[in-house]
């Protein structure tokens, strides 16, 4: 059984597809299509059923990935033992929501650079949407999203955690002084909002529609501590997790404001396939963006 026939294998697995793999892998189709027939031929099961000219793994395909990954994994850790290679070193996707690129990037990098240099991260903003797409066609190797709950059992919750978030305003203006506001008092304000369709903001959206309301944004942008430093200036109001406004909010240049009736409920995860083998540099950047946001960091 040859090691490149497992690469092979992995590779037609997570692109669902013989002529992605053989493009990623530099073969031709044919030469892919052979190296799967003989790893079957090989193991004495089918990998794939081959349905109208689509590929999906069968039950043993699926158990059998899972130990391919380890074994790519083992082989690697033998080339470096043997190299006198051992440093963790690697390149890692991860797809994010754009509000958390800035928390991960600005608080505690530095130190895990330092700890881990030859680690690189690729790191790509979406929304929820394209980031599983991104996942399923393992362009990504983690999905990090902010928006409603998700379980779905192709993939692998490293962790999560429930955020709350509310509508801001400047100090200054004159809503920070209502213990409470009707809904049509907030869809009156200029609003600076994340961009449209990107995870909490839609769901704040959904929300209003659900009561017949609807908000316009003046200004629509991905970074939120911008927006925030906006809001600040009283230019507008906006609706953001309580981890961005929390620094604004104890220096007492924002304040939250109380909806009546208006709650979301949106979360944090950190998921990956469950077909995907964790390799320690993965785990690394799962325990950093841990550390960020997790139980014990962040907010």
């Amino acid at each position: 059984m040859e090691l490149k026939y497992i690469e092979s294998f992995i590779q037609v697995a997570e692109l669902n597809s013989f002529t992605k793999a053989a493009e990623k892998l530099g073969y031709s189709q044919s030469t892919v299509s052979f190296q799967i027939r003989q790893l079957e031929e090989s193991l004495g099961v089918p990998l794939f059923d081959r349905v109208n000219h689509t590929i999906k793994l069968t039950q043993k395909g699926g158990e059998i990935l899972a130990l391919a990954h380890q074994l790519i994994a083992v082989s690697h850790d033998m080339e470096k033992a043997a190299h006198g290679i051992h440093t963790l070193g690697g390149h890692i996707r991860v797809a994010m929501a754009d509000s958390l690129c800035h928390s991960i990037i600005w608080d505690k990098f530095e130190s895990f650079h330092r700890q881990y240099p030859a680690i690189s991260l690729q790191i790509t903003s979406a929304s929820t949407e394209v980031m599983f797409r991104l996942l399923k066609q393992n362009e990504t190797d983690l999905v990090y999203t902010l928006d409603k709950h998700i379980y779905d059992s192709s993939y692998v919750i490293a962790f999560e955690k429930q955020v709350q978030t509310h509508f801001v305003a400047s100090k200054n203006n004159p809503l920070c002084e209502k213990p409470e506001l009707p809904i049509t008092d907030l869809v009156e304000q200029p609003m600076i909002l994340t961009e449209k369709g990107m995870s909490y903001r839609k769901l704040m959206e959904e929300s209003l529609a659900s009561r017949f309301f609807a908000v316009h944004p003046f200004l629509e942008l991905g970074d939120t501590a911008l927006i925030c430093r906006l809001v600040e200036q009283n230019m507008g109001i906006s609706f953001l997790p309580d981890y961005v406004t929390e620094h604004s909010v104890k220096s007492g240049k924002i304040c939250r404001l109380n909806v009546k009736g208006f709650s979301i409920d949106s979360w944090i995860q950190l998921l990956y396939h469950r077909d995907k083998w964790c390799t320690p540099e993965m785990q690394c950047v799962i325990d950093y963006l841990f550390s960020v946001h997790g139980d014990n960091g962040g907010f």
